[in-house]
Parts: C-alpha cells; structure tokens; sequence
C-alpha cells in the first residue's frame, strides 16, 4: 500500500496541489512575433556582417521589420486616425528611418529589441492577472453532493450521493467533503470535523479546526475527517471567485498618478517628434551630412521616447491588488490601491468591526442553594434556548457546544419578548431570561441571592458592555450568565499597525454610550473615543477631519457605517458582517474580517507608492542620460537602443515583485 494512503484513503499531506494557471509563453501573440522577428535577424545578421550578396539578408531583414513591427505599428496608426500619438508609432519610425539610409543592422535590432521588450511587457501582464485567476483552479471541478435521503449522515450515505459540477451548486445544497479533498464551494458545516489548510485563501500557516458552524471556504484543503458542508454562497459569488472578479474590474482602471502621465504623455510625444525633426532639418540646412544626421535624430526619437515611464505605474499597483486579493483583501481598483497608502487618520466603527457583532458567553455563576454544576446549567439553558433565534439564545448554544455539551430535546418551549424562554427539558421546567422579570414572582431571599452575586462578580468598568442573563431550573435560580460581545481577534494589533502607520492612534466612532465606548476604548489602546453617534454624526467627525487637510480612512460593516466610508478619503468593510450597501460603497473589502489585514493592505500600498516613485526615477534618471549622451556627443543607435529598452524592463520587472508573498508580509510592517 502506498505511503499516501490514510485508511484507504489520500492523506492531505498526498493530495495533488491545484494545478497552475501558467500563460504559455507561444500562447501570446506578442511572444510569437518578437520570437520570429529575433529568428529572422539571428540568420541576416552574420550575412550582412559577413559581405553576403544583398539578396540572402535583404529578405529576412525585411522579415524581422515586418514580425517586428507589425503589431506595434497597427497600435500606432489606429492611435493616430484617433488623433493621439503612440510611442509603438515613433519606434516604428526610428527604424524605418535607420534602413532608409542603409542601417539595415541598426533598425533590425532596434525592432528586435522593442518586439522583445513588448513580449516581456504582455508576458509581465499576462502573469499578473494567472496569478490571480490561478485561483480558480483551486476549487474542484467536480463535488459529491447528497440527496435528502443521503444528507444525514456521512458514512454509508453512498445511496444518496451524486456527483455534480462544482459549479451547478446551489445555495442551500448539501455536499460531503472527504479526507483529502479540496472544498468545492463556500458554506458552513453541518456535520463532522476536521482540520482543513487554508493557506492557499488565509495565509494562515496551519490547519484550522473546523466544526459544526463554522465556516469554510472553497479551494481550501480538508484534513482527515469527513464533512457534510452546506452550501452557503453560488459558486460565482464565492471568496475567489470575487477576489477573480475584483482584481479584473481593478485592473480596468487607471490610478490618478497613470491618468496623469497618459495626460502628459500626449504633449510630450508631440514634443519630442518636433525636436526630432529640428534635429535634423537645423543641421542638415547648416551643412551636415545626410546621413549621420538622420541616424543621429533617429537615436534621439528611441531615446527620448516614454516608454519606461509609461509603465512606471500600474505594474507595481496591479501587482500590490493581486497580492492583497490573495490575502483575503478586495482593493476595488488601482485608483483605491493608491489612495489607501496616503491616508493620515483612521475612523474605526466598534460593533461587527472591532468587535465580532455577536455576543459570546463569557462566564457562569451558579447561585447559592442550586445543586447543578457549570455544564449542568449550561446544557440546560442551552436546550432551552436552541429553539430560538434570539442572538443571545444563540450565543448560549454555541458556548455549549464549544464545551461539548450534549443537548437534550425540549418540550413545551414558548418564548415571551423581553422576558426570555420557558422550556421542559428531560423533565425539568428552565426558564432563561432577564433576572428582574424572572425575579418578579420570586421571593426576597431568592432576589436578594442573586442581586449579591450579580454585584460581587460584575467588574466595576463593566458599565452596560454586558448583559445578565438568569437561568431558573424548576423554580429555582441556578445561574447567572454573563455575556458580551467581545473585541475581535487581532483588534489591539490592528489598532496598533494603524497607529504606527498614520502617526496617531485610530478614532473610535460609535453610536455606543460612553462607558461601554470608553471601556472598550481602553481595551483595545484607543484614545480618541467618538460615542453616541448618529450616521450623520460620523459624517460630519470625517467631514471635519477631511476639512483640516486629513486624509480619512474609516472601517466599518453596518448600513448606519455607509455615509460616512462613503464621505471619507478611503472606506474599508468587514466582508462577513458588512451589509450589502456597505460592501457596494467602501473601497475596499476585508472578506474574512481579519483586523489584521488592514494595516497590511495601507502598509502594502505605501510599498507600492514607493516603487512607483523609483520606477518614475530609473525612467527619468535613463531617458535624461541618454538624451543628453545623444545632444552632446555621439551615442551609438545601438546602444541607445540597449539603454531605452533596458530602463523599460527594469521598470516592468520592479513593480511585479510586489507580487511576492513577502511583499504583503513585509506590508504589514509600519515602517
């Protein structure tokens, strides 16, 4: 028996990995003609250098300017009849004009090294986005799913098994996931536990457990336990699916600092044709030689051409989106991904961001005269309340079965608003509720017991940040429950990165009361608290710090957070919990609600800001030396061939390493 197998079955450690979604490089047509181009020049150049008749290089010249050129002087010409000028247009020229006086040599390699450069370019673009759509290749193309008659249970549930195309899931389908096996869609567990990796979504470098409610997601890697897996999302709707999505729409757009050299770029193509035909009509009419005055004005069109600049931008921007789309962070497009780097103060909205919007059963207090213990409580309140769609009688479920509390079937349930639960389980009679109105018919000493209790265990800053719940077994106060809806994991370190980011600690904006706010503030190293806000509150807090020059990043999830992510520099919603209008008006999405990922993604696109900034420096700093180099002396067309083309690819090649897994770890640094 193979090693790999676990039980007659593929151990995780042996599944196969998603295959990559890798552009071949004979698939770009680009390639293709740059490589036919460089073929055709190989074979003419040692024949031209080697006095062969004109007829034996002559052809295949001529067919390394037309494999060559082709495509780029198409581009040109088309940009042309619209009235623009291309810099495809002004290489094509330059070599044209070198073989029109006879270099032949200088043109050929002038459009091998722009159709190589060009290859380079759209392999560069190309590899970007298969990074991102290499996504989709995690997700199986196949799923088991269940049949009613197949849906309860995992083993021996072949009967009711079909397989479907993972992408002819629906919402609502069941599906079973077995040891080994990639997940084929978003959801939730409904039955069975597992570890499952999620590296390849999370980052995270370990497998997570994974149990009865908990979520999953498709494309991530189940361990050695079956699941039975509800479908919660449509398979075109699921976290990659949408980090594919965004990353296209992102790509589509055009950051202000790109908007602004496209701008400029017209004028100055404009400009440097015109000091080209200066360069030549001056000296020729002083005298000059015809020829070397043509190729020295042809040296001086590639040179001065560009290109390097053109590509300075959106590499380096694309790259960081795909990146940060990797890591769970959907930037909308490159017009966001540059904006967020620039940001100055942080406005963070409390509950369902900083906090997980749910509350959470903290601690248990049996009461003075009860018999039962802790878990006895527990699984009986938690019986009592699990038919109730009550957050808290969630709440005291979940904590129940994180305990691993068995829960009893309850009778005779009936729930009354503001009082609570009444339920029969396994013969006993439990109410759950608030202590003042099931304390309402008890006697004095019964509400004098739990009224100490409550007082003696409740911390002194709680103020209204918890709420108490009682618990009464057949009459008798057992316990009280204390819960509260807890800072997320991650929060302190979030607030932390932000602040070393922008200089100055976040600002908490709350529609709270000032206690809890404060409290909470305190918690989490805020010390700027904004409580009792309304909507149109936050708005006028971010309108007033975008007024004093400020640039406004503000995270939120509710319907209430929307005007103000919408009035603010830069808008951040939490995934999970966002609404829909909030999640269609920040500009960017954290999917898995990962405080952490924040400061990451600002601290990413200051990183590519700043290769932004050197990629304008390389292309300046080379076109500027070349320029001068060609007015000043005499700078061979080859060589300032070489130099062009060179600065072009170094500029490309920078901005892709943002592409790199520890460009988003280094992101997430705050210097």
């Amino acid at each position: 028996m193979s090693s790999a197998l676990v039980g007659d079955r593929p151990s995780p450690a042996a599944a196969a990995p998603a295959p990559s979604r890798r552009t071949r490089l004979v698939a770009l047509p680009e390639v293709r003609w740059a490589a036919l181009a460089t073929a055709a020049f190989l074979l003419a150049f040692p024949l031209d250098l080697a006095g062969a008749p004109a007829w034996s290089w002559g052809p295949l010249y001529a067919l390394c300017y037309a494999a060559g050129g082709w495509e780029p002087g198409v581009a040109g010409l088309r940009a042309l009849r619209e009235r623009s000028l291309d810099v495809d247009l002004l290489m094509v020229v330059a070599a044209l004009g070198a073989a029109a006086i006879g270099q032949f040599l200088d043109g050929g390699l002038l459009i091998v090294i722009f159709a190589v450069s060009g290859a380079l370019e759209a392999l560069a673009t190309r590899r970007t986005a298969d990074s991102v759509r290499g996504l989709l290749d995690l997700a199986p193309a196949m799923a088991v799913r269940l049949r009613p008659e197949g849906a309860e249970g995992i083993e021996g549930a072949t009967g009711g098994e079909e397989r479907v195309a993972a992408d002819a899931l629906r919402i609502g389908d069941i599906v079973l996931v077995r040891p080994g096996e990639r997940l084929p869609a978003d959801g939730a567990v409904l039955g069975g536990s597992s570890e499952v990796d999620q590296a390849t979504i999370t980052g995270e470098p370990l497998p997570v457990a994974k149990e009865v409610g908990d979520e999953v997601f498709a494309g991530t890697l189940n361990g050695t336990g079956a699941l039975r897996v509800r479908v919660g999302r449509d398979p075109a709707d699921s976290v990659i699916a949408r980090i594919v999505t965004m990353v296209e729409e992102a790509s589509e757009t055009k950051a202000p600092t790109q908007l602004f050299i496209e701008k400029v770029e017209q004028r100055y193509s404009v400009g440097v044709v015109v000091a080209t035909l200066a360069l030549f009509a001056v000296p020729l009419a002083l005298g000059a030689a015809f020829t070397e005055t043509l190729l020295r004005a042809m040296t001086f069109m590639i040179v001065a051409s560009p290109c390097a600049v053109v590509l300075a931008t959106m590499p380096p921007l694309l790259s960081a989106i795909a990146n940060a789309g990797r890591h769970g962070v959907l930037v909308k497009s490159a017009v966001v991904m540059e904006r967020l780097g620039a940001v100055t103060k942080v406005a963070l909205d409390k509950t369902g961001t900083l906090t997980e919007g749910a509350p959470r059963l903290t601690d248990i207090r049996t009461l003075p005269g009860a018999s039962l213990t802790e878990d006895e409580v527990l699984a009986l309140a938690a019986a009592a309340e699990h038919p109730s769609e009550h957050p808290l009688a969630r709440a005291v479920v979940r904590a129940a079965r994180e305990r691993g509390l068995a829960l009893a079937a309850a009778g005779d349930f009936a729930a009354a608003l503001g009082r609570g639960v009444r339920a029969v389980v396994a013969g006993r009679v439990v109410r759950v509720g608030s202590p003042d109105r099931l304390l309402a018919a008890a006697d004095e000493a019964s509400r004098t017991s739990v009224m100490a209790v409550d007082a003696m265990t409740r911390p002194a800053a709680d103020g209204d940040a918890r709420t108490v719940v009682l618990v009464v077994v057949d009459d008798v106060p057992a316990a009280l429950l204390r819960l509260a809806d807890l800072p997320r994991a991650g929060a302190v370190e979030a607030v932390a990165g932000l602040r070393g980011l922008t200089g100055s600690s976040p600002v908490l904006l709350t529609g709270d009361t000032s206690d809890a706010a404060a409290r909470f503030a305190q918690e989490t190293g805020i010390e700027d608290v904004r409580a009792g806000l309304l909507p149109q509150d936050k708005v006028a807090a971010v309108r007033e710090w975008e007024e004093r020059g400020e640039r406004v990043l503000v995270v939120g999830d509710g319907v209430n957070d929307a005007p103000a992510l919408a009035a603010a520099h830069s808008g951040i919603a939490m995934g999970r919990t966002g609404s829909d209008l909030t999640l269609e008006t920040a500009d960017a999405v954290v999917v898995r609600d990962e405080l952490a990922t924040v400061p990451a993604v600002v601290a990413l696109s200051r990183r590519a800001r700043r290769v932004v900034v050197q990629n304008l420096v390389i292309a300046s700093v080379c076109i500027g030396a070349l320029v001068i180099w060609d007015l000043a002396g005499h700078l061979p067309l080859p060589l300032g061939v070489a130099g062009h083309e060179g600065s072009t690819i170094l500029v490309g090649l920078n901005g892709l390493r943002l592409l790199r897994s520890s460009a988003w770890r280094q992101g997430g640094d705050t210097t």
